[in-house]
């Protein structure tokens, strides 16, 4: 297997996703299926749609439409009996359809709380399950490790609270064009950063590179960086801020040596120059990301776990 043939699918996926963004954002604002303003939301998933659960989630409050709140789906407390949380809607984000958590969550709600799916295979076990569906069956994915469904998602999210996205379109484009500088490449190790809705971007690049490259990466809200994560900053490594820059954060991390990294560029176009980024990084080291080690395209549990 050659180089130009190891990530193919993740390729192609990856370069494709301003024009797929496009189609996202004209559904999201021909649909009216999620939750009204003021409703109170839950947003669940697992990886990957965990982390566009917490972006999501991030940028529906601070827009002042309804308490939202983030839950990987094992994890997640939506007793629609406790007052505490008492959730109009429970949104779930997959891209498979089969993921087991999110399917017994589901199970688990049907009658209780209306759901809604964001779905890439629009032919899945879940469509069954929840009270609406939002598919996106042109922005699923061959490649085990996912690019542009998860963003997709996102921009649709996004655009449904108004957000404009045009900006993160049109730098996306050279964004999966250019090429990748040496020093990123051969960098030893990366952290991402992130502020409010971008924390959530954050954490999803740092398991981008962990899933496709096997490298040591890191992700936390930016301001947390000082408290003790910007001890491993160092000469070989990346430090990576999606989003808007923290009052001296530039000059702390060009003390330790490390490269910084802050654009300015809209932090979904950041997004995916680091799918860009891991891709040829996995490239260069002989890895394969479309069939990453230990992982599948849908985490199925056995019935006995």
């Amino acid at each position: 297997m050659t180089d130009a043939t190891r990530g193919a699918f993740m390729d192609e996926e990856l370069t494709s996703q301003p024009e797929v963004w496009e189609r996202a954002i004209a559904q999201a604002h021909a649909e009216e299926l999620l939750p009204a303003d003021g409703q109170r939301v839950a947003v669940i998933g697992c990886g990957t749609s965990w982390f566009m659960a917490q972006s999501y989630a991030a940028a529906r409050e601070a827009a002042g439409k309804g308490l939202t709140d983030s839950f990987a789906a094992s994890e997640a407390f939506v007793n629609t009996n406790s007052e505490a949380r008492n959730y109009d809607v429970v949104i779930a984000i997959t891209r498979s359809g089969t993921t087991t958590e999110v399917l017994d969550l589901l199970t688990g709600l049907q009658g209780k709380v209306r759901t809604v799916a964001l779905i890439g295979d629009v032919e899945s076990p879940i469509v069954g399950l929840a009270d609406a569906v939002i598919g996106l069956p042109y922005a699923d994915e061959q490649s085990v490790v996912q690019t542009r469904f998860a963003t997709s998602v996102l921009v649709y999210l996004l655009s449904s609270l108004g957000v404009d996205l045009s900006q993160a379109v049109e730098d996306a484009r050279i964004a999966v064009t250019a090429d990748v500088p040496q020093e990123l490449l051969d960098a030893e190790q990366f952290t991402f950063l992130g502020r409010g809705w971008t924390v959530g971007l954050a954490h999803e690049a740092g398991l981008k590179m962990r899933e496709a490259v096997q490298g040591w990466t890191e992700s936390y809200p930016a301001m947390e960086y000082r408290h003790g994560p910007i001890s491993i900053a160092a000469p070989g490594r990346v430090t990576w801020l999606f989003g808007e820059e923290p009052e001296g954060l530039r000059d702390d991390v060009a003390r330790t040596g490390a490269l910084y990294i802050n654009t300015g560029k809209h932090p979904l176009a950041e997004l995916a120059r680091v799918h860009k980024v891991t891709l040829e990084r996995a490239r260069v080291r002989g890895l394969n990301p479309d069939l990453p080690r230990n992982l599948t395209r849908s985490v199925i549990l056995d019935a006995t776990v």
